[in-house]
């Protein structure tokens, strides 16, 4: 019996130890870095494309190697940009 119990502590807290984000990249990247959240944000803003179409709750873009989408919220624009393997977010104030 306690054998078992030992057992199931490991196995939890082997489980816990392997959760979390999926990248070992930082949150704040430089702001040079075109692959931060800050350099996407900002080739996201440059981009025509990324404007919201008139009336339109969401909407799509690309940026680089990103595909974006943008949902209209009521403090701004809510936007996740994703790519294979890494993914961010962030927010668009209104004007």
């Amino acid at each position: 019996m306690r054998l078992a119990t030992c057992l199931l502590i490991v196995a939890t807290l082997a489980l816990a130890a392997g959760c979390g984000g999926s990248s070992e990249e930082p949150a704040t990247a430089p702001a040079g870095d075109a692959g931060s959240t800050q350099g996407v944000r900002l080739a996201w803003e440059r981009n025509p494309e990324c404007e919201p179409p008139q009336g339109a709750s969401r909407w799509g873009c690309s940026v680089g190697p990103y595909r974006c989408q943008g949902v209209v919220t009521g403090r701004g624009y809510s936007i996740s940009c994703a790519k294979p393997g890494k993914s961010i977010a962030f927010r668009v104030p209104r004007d």
